[in-house]
């Protein structure tokens, strides 16, 4: 009798579940379900979307408005005393994105920004590297050394370079001070182009190591010793344990700090600027420096400004698709 209670449930539930379906009722969906799941978590996180949205999605909304447009400073709308112009400026389309893809100034600033980002995530990513495994080691004072070495990260951008350009100074400068001493000329660190590109260099990697240093040592102190105990036993060589091991076992970090780094560099707007100005003669100029002066500097372009701002978010979405994609294609998924 009991399994004839039991199988009548069953049969009434699969009708009732029937006439739901024929009825229309659908299960409820994954965003639904999330929501009635996460309600906590979701509501917690509305304010930061709200304000991201605000602070970001509106400048990029009228900054790709502007960028369709012929707005400068004369066209622009602006109050003067009690008398209000307004703006004049027109859509023109895509007629600042076609000047700026077809000018010699595009080439340049974008060979010499892709030398500039490809020299300092290699630097960092190896030096950095180094650095982990060397802190990764048993050694006295290992937390001061830790301490020590994140000092550059921790001090603002804007005071490193100001300190950095005190010391390529010139005629007053401590390196080129120490370079005399020991009977060298000294070097015009920010006055001659070769030399310039050299120092922005130097100092975006002594900037950006630190945090590079801080991912991979996480990632170094990730990979179970057991491996690495087990491949020495076994004969292997140190090479052959950094290479088989080491380099594969930091591969998800690697991934995600290489490409945080490509774009915090391919960005970098205070080191060039407030160390060189773009100079000298424009060879330290990286693009986003250039839309910079674009918008604030002389007869005031937004519209061109806007355009070069669109071209470098566009290179920068490209550049982390096709990252994605190639990372995908070697089993990393993130």
């Amino acid at each position: 009798m009991t399994a004839n209670l039991v199988e009548g449930a069953t049969a009434g539930g699969d009708v009732a579940r029937g006439r739901g379906r024929a009825r229309g009722h659908r299960p409820p969906g994954r965003l639904r379900r999330s929501l009635a799941t996460h309600w906590y978590a979701w509501a917690m996180c509305a304010p930061v979307v709200i304000v991201t949205a605000v602070l970001v999605g509106y400048p990029l909304a009228r900054g790709v408005y502007l960028s369709l447009t012929d707005a400068t400073e004369a066209n622009m709308g602006r109050t003067i005393g009690m008398n209000v112009i307004p703006s004049t400026y027109e859509f023109v389309g895509l007629r600042n994105y076609a000047e700026i893809l077809g000018s010699a100034e595009f080439l340049s600033r974008l060979a010499w920004t892709t030398v500039w980002t490809v020299a300092c995530v290699a630097l960092h990513y190896g030096l950095g590297l180094g650095l982990a495994m060397l802190l990764n080691r048993p050694m006295r004072l290992r937390s001061f050394y830790r301490v020590l070495l994140v000092l550059p990260w921790a001090v603002p951008a804007f005071v490193s370079a100001f300190i950095w350009r005190y010391l390529f100074n010139g005629e007053f400068g401590v390196l080129n001070a120490m370079l005399r001493a020991v009977g060298l000329p000294g070097v015009s660190w920010l006055d001659d182009p070769f030399w310039a590109k050299v120092s922005v260099i130097a100092v975006n990697v002594w900037l950006g190591v630190p945090f590079m240093m801080l991912a991979l040592l996480g990632g170094l102190q990730a990979i179970p010793r057991e491996l690495h105990e087990a491949a020495e036993v076994d004969g292997a060589s140190p090479w052959q344990r950094f290479r088989n091991i080491t380099l594969p076992g930091l591969r998800p970090v690697s991934s995600t700090v290489i490409l945080l780094g490509t774009i915090w560099t391919f960005n970098q707007f205070p080191v060039i600027f407030l160390l060189t100005r773009g100079g000298p003669a424009g060879s330290t100029e990286i693009m986003v420096t250039y839309a910079y002066r674009q918008a604030f500097e002389g007869i005031r372009n937004y519209s061109g400004s806007a355009a070069w701002g669109v071209v470098i978010l566009a290179l920068l979405v490209v550049m982390a698709v096709v990252y994605r994609r190639a990372l995908r294609r070697q089993g990393e998924v993130w």
